[in-house]
């Protein structure tokens, strides 16, 4: 890989975890058309516990029952996992240096990557419309949005919640310039606004723990409001594996779906949400955050017309704050072959709802 992309995608990394020193996959083995020896799935969240787990998505659910491994086994191919507390821009770093295959990966990171060089094709959606939250001091005079000005503001910078965090700003009359923000990642982010080394924080539905605590009080979250203040999220693949392992990329991709059909049913509810708190987030803020909303909303691995605007809107957004350096063409770098396959051999075509652009059901 010319050094200068490894250089700039080495930036984006910034602040992230070390990454592990991981074996290539075997071109020569590939070019004579024999199945991958390893599959390396990369997951930007830290893993929790030992086995370590995750949670928020149909991929969390996948990796927690064990379905990619099972897949694979009769053929003897190994699949792994590997966790990233640096969250997106360390995962970007590793696929730079092709020390990944897929990555479970925010909107916004894998947009910088794109933007840089990185080869990847988006397969499937899984974690969309996760809720943000605003918290502040229990005996903070912050009220609102609107009261951030020259405050002491976290914000995990270079992840999937920065763009809807400044359209949140945005929408309340300020930019993120507005605020004295502090790049932060959740755990740091959680001890300074329990210490008061912050004025508030926006985050994600970890933030609850604190008020539980009656360390924090929620002032704002885009549970209930328009979903274009949510986080998106997906599965993508390297261009190298899918090229070299069209048939495993596909089974990947199957796996997942069969997985998000699995957690969208709402038999599964209270099963899904137990299992995500495994990875530290209590069950009743799952079952808080997903409250009144049907799990075929947000566990949904269809790229329909709202989730491509979003990633549109992202695209000119992370440009406009020259967050990237080029804009992607979304239309070309999500590849829905394998997930339509998949939808088809599983007649799964109708189960889950389409939105439109502006994020109501398509047919309303």
């Amino acid at each position: 890989m010319p050094q200068d992309r490894r250089s700039v995608l080495k930036q984006l990394a910034a602040g992230g975890a070390a990454l592990l020193t991981l074996p290539l996959q075997s071109a020569s083995a590939a070019n004579a058309g024999a199945k991958p020896t390893t599959i390396r799935i990369g997951v930007a969240q830290p893993g929790i516990g030992n086995p370590p787990v995750f949670s928020g998505s149909s991929a969390a659910v996948a990796h927690a029952k064990g379905w990619v491994e099972e897949e694979f086994k009769a053929d003897d191919i190994k699949v792994e996992w590997f966790f990233f507390k640096g969250a997106g821009p360390a995962v970007n770093e590793a696929l730079t240096n092709q020390q990944l295959d897929f990555a479970f990966q925010g909107d916004l990171p894998a947009i910088v990557a794109r933007a840089a060089g990185l080869k990847t094709k988006l397969v499937l959606a899984t974690g969309v419309r996760s809720n943000i939250y605003l918290a502040v001091p229990p005996d903070s005079p912050i009220q609102s949005v609107k009261d951030l000005r020259g405050k002491r503001v976290a914000i995990f910078k270079g992840t999937n919640a920065q763009l809807p965090i400044n359209r949140v700003l945005e929408a309340n009359g300020l930019q993120e310039r507005d605020l004295r923000s502090i790049n932060l990642d959740q755990a740091t982010t959680l001890a300074a606004l329990s210490t008061k080394d912050i004025d508030a924080a926006f985050g994600n539905i970890n933030l609850l723990r604190l008020r539980d605590k009656n360390a924090a009080r929620i002032v704002y979250s885009s549970k209930g409001g328009s979903p274009i203040f949510t986080t998106q999220s997906h599965v993508l693949v390297t261009e190298q594996f899918a090229q070299q392992y069209p048939e495993a990329t596909a089974r990947v991709v199957k796996t997942f779906v069969k997985a998000a059909k699995w957690a969208s049913d709402e038999v599964n509810r209270d099963e899904v949400l137990h299992l995500w708190a495994k990875a530290g987030t209590p069950y009743e803020h799952w079952r808080e955050d997903y409250d009144g909303q049907p799990l075929r909303v947000r566990i949904n691995p269809n790229f329909d017309p709202f989730l491509i605007a979003r990633y549109k809107d992202s695209v000119e957004q992370a440009y406009r704050f020259k967050l990237s350096r080029a804009r992607v063409d979304v239309d070309q770098w999500i590849d829905q072959r394998y997930l339509q396959a998949a939808l088809k051999d599983l007649s799964l075509e109708n189960y889950w709802p389409v939105f439109q652009a502006n994020g109501k059901i398509l047919g309303a």
